[in-house]
């Protein structure tokens, strides 16, 4: 790419690029509507919460289905994770989401995850109360999560087995991969140093949005993310999500529940291989694997576009043969 090429980049504004020049403009000129609020957890956490729509949808047109979205680790609803639901509203969905506790705009210091299991409920829910909204009576309901997202997902479905009609597991961390995980005896030490210091942020490790993203100028538009967690993980973070994926990975062959898991080939911060193992373990009678030769860790935004094209095609289409 030619440097005045990467100047340019450098210079957009948002992650839609210059023009238009705000969100309103750019929900417009894609069809939709969409909405912004907070949401206050049974806790008493308030939550940064979106949602993006057909502009069509009334009682006599409903949406095709509600999706209710989990972003991943250190990311967040406002930047480039919304081209997603965008594109799912334009289809007809009804797409919500929340920024986690601790990231984005929701309450909470920056990167810090103490307990996964109170993430769960704030979104479980979150999700009831759009859920159980007049005009989303008898729709379809699905869950959609990226990363820790997706491993958050399968914990909400094992808490409300009977409340989902399938989840979309995109890249779900299930496993941290090796490639990244810190290395014995390390993952014991952080664990131990975490009791004392849980808020401290110092745990090594290699750039994730690096890692994640393949294409050169998609790394810079989603490194200007105003909301992005940019510091080192924090010791209580890391020991919590090293538990947490120990956990689901023992309990793959307990998830019932239609699923869809996408992952690439050339992931290193989530492993394809422990995709392969939930569909293989899975006692879901609807399940699908999609494994992407060469793909990276952000397929639905740091791939190319024809790549993104291609994954947002599977998702889709499963989702259209269960609505």
């Amino acid at each position: 790419m030619a440097a005045e090429e990467i100047q340019e980049k450098q210079q957009q504004q948002h992650f839609w690029g210059n023009e238009p020049e705000t969100e309103e403009e750019y929900y417009a000129i894609q069809g939709i509507q969409a909405t912004k609020s907070f949401y206050t957890s049974p806790r008493g956490l308030s939550l940064f919460t979106r949602s993006w729509q057909p502009i069509s949808s009334s009682p006599t047109t409903p949406p095709r289905g509600l999706i209710c979205m989990v972003h991943g680790y250190g990311n967040d609803i406002s930047w480039t994770f919304q081209l997603t639901p965008v594109f799912l509203a334009r289809m007809g969905f009804a797409c919500f989401a929340l920024d986690l506790q601790s990231h984005g705009q929701s309450q909470g210091l920056k990167g810090f995850v103490p307990n996964v299991d109170y993430v769960v409920d704030d979104c479980l829910s979150f999700f009831n109360s759009i859920k159980q909204r007049p005009e989303f009576h008898n729709l379809p309901s699905f869950l959609y999560g990226e990363s820790m997202g997706g491993a958050i997902c399968l914990m909400i479905h094992f808490k409300d087995r009977k409340g989902w009609s399938g989840a979309v597991l995109v890249a779900p961390m299930c496993k941290i991969s090796d490639n990244v995980r810190p290395r014995w005896p390390i993952p014991e030490i952080l664990t131990f140093a975490a009791k004392f210091a849980p808020t401290l942020a110092i745990v090594p490790t290699v750039d994730l949005l690096d890692s994640s993203v393949k294409v050169e100028e998609k790394k810079i538009i989603a490194g200007k993310n105003p909301m992005r967690y940019r510091g080192k993980p924090r010791l209580g973070t890391v020991a919590e999500l090293l538990r947490v994926t120990e956990w689901l990975n023992e309990r793959l062959s307990d998830v019932s529940i239609p699923f869809i898991v996408l992952h690439g080939s050339a992931d290193v911060v989530t492993d394809p291989e422990v995709s392969r193992s939930l569909y293989e373990k899975a006692k879901s009678e609807d399940k699908t694997i999609k494994i992407y030769e060469g793909m990276m860790h952000s397929l639905l935004f740091g791939e190319t576009d024809e790549n993104v094209e291609i994954v947002r095609g599977d998702i889709l289409s499963w989702l259209n043969q269960r609505c």
